[in-house]
């Protein structure tokens, strides 16, 4: 998802954290979003309006009553063209002032005319931040329907530490696409696979792959923006959970089996991009096997074929949807597992290929079905779930 036409309006208040905005700001512009920054005078002690005129390409504004004005009321017109508004960071004076009608400058007067979707990421000491006037003021946001996100807890610029840090910019621009992203999977419920498994030797050694876990977690992120109730069942990776997914975290093939078969009859879509162990140690050893001067054998022993199971087992009306990375016959072999295992569309991909494989941002795959082939260019593996989430729609819901 880009965000081309969509305007947003990023209040910046007077906190140390205003440079994580300045990150946040060139992100949302990247990805094709009309930004205006508006900032507090405080906020200018912290970061100059420069920066974001030249992240944005807009004119940053600050003084409600700037002479070099334009005809219309300036702060009524950003506040009818906004998409969303979001203060990052949010000081306790602009929340107290948000929360009881107050607007003074350029970023209150601008809020308060706005009818889109507002956002705080409020940033400050922790004790001002759990101060019961403070908290009363972030009740009443939520009450008039405003999302409040809940700081951070660790070393603050005061030197204390405690909660009070404002989100990393990737957390704030995910809220951002999770918001804005049409609703078209409300009701929806997706399960997702992802990531590699590991089957042991023994209690050091196992036995994996190299998946990153990254496209299994671009579609849960995608589904989950798109509005889907979203179970995500991963192996060992080094990823965040996407916001609004909920994360069954396993290790080997068999949990793997588990934990998928425990949703899966109550999911309205399956997509399985899980590189799951063909084989495992037939004999798991209880102790570390010591080196020695001769060769390992390991007899290995199949795993269950879960996506064989899947398809077997298939509900009436449910959608499955296989993956498969190959390195020699792709559209052949990947043609051949979407009918012996009963697919509805099967993604196929090729390891050899620069840009596709594992580890990296980007994939090129081709989305096979009954109907034919689709194959797409390199892309992000974030563009790639939201085109294969567009075949799934297109073909189970119309």
């Amino acid at each position: 998802m880009d965000l081309s036409g969509k305007h947003i309006i990023l209040g910046i208040t007077g906190s140390i954290a205003a440079y994580k905005s300045a990150y946040l700001a060139s992100a949302l512009k990247k990805a094709k979003a009309d930004v205006t920054v508006i900032m507090t005078k405080n906020a200018t002690e912290f970061i100059a309006p420069l920066t974001f005129e030249t992240l944005t390409g807009n004119r940053c504004l600050v003084d409600t009553f700037d002479r070099n004005f334009q005809y219309e009321v300036e702060h009524v017109e950003l506040a009818k063209k906004a998409d969303i508004f979001m203060i990052a960071p949010a000081s306790a004076d602009v929340i107290a002032k948000a929360a009881h009608g107050i607007a003074d400058d350029m970023l209150t007067t601008t809020l308060l005319a706005a009818a889109c979707p507002k956002i705080f990421a409020p940033a400050m000491n922790t004790r001002m931040f759990q101060n019961p006037i403070t908290q009363d003021n972030l009740s009443l946001l939520k009450k008039y329907g405003m999302t409040v996100i809940t700081p951070q807890t660790g070393y603050l610029a005061c030197g204390d530490v405690g909660i009070g840090k404002m989100p990393e910019p990737e957390a704030l621009y995910e809220l951002i696409m999770y918001t804005l992203c049409q609703k078209n999977l409300c009701g929806v419920k997706v399960l997702v696979s992802a990531g590699p498994t590991r089957e042991a030797i023994d209690p050091v050694r196992f036995v994996s792959n190299h998946s990153s876990g990254k496209m299994g977690f671009a579609i849960a992120r995608a589904a989950a923006r798109r509005g889907a109730d979203v179970t995500l069942v991963t192996g060992q990776v080094n990823l965040a959970t996407p916001l609004g997914v909920m994360r069954v975290d396993v290790t080997s093939a068999a949990e793997m089996q588990g934990a998928i078969n425990a949703q899966a009859k109550n999911s309205d879509v399956i997509v399985m991009a899980a590189a799951i162990a063909d084989y495992r140690p037939k004999h798991v050893a209880d102790q570390k096997i010591k080196k020695s001067g001769d060769n390992l054998i390991l007899e290995m022993m199949r795993t269950a074929d879960i996506l064989a199971d899947l398809g077997a087992n298939k509900k009436p009306g449910q959608f499955l949807c296989g993956f498969a990375m190959e390195s020699e016959n792709m559209e052949k072999n990947a043609k051949e597992k979407l009918a012996k295992k009963n697919l509805d569309m099967i993604v196929a991909n090729n390891i050899r290929t620069e840009g596709a494989g594992f580890a990296v941002d980007t994939n090129i795959v081709t989305l096979i079905d009954s109907e034919g082939e689709t194959q797409l260019p390199i892309l992000s593996k974030d563009e790639v779930a939201e085109r294969i989430l567009d075949e799934i729609k297109r073909k189970k819901f119309g």
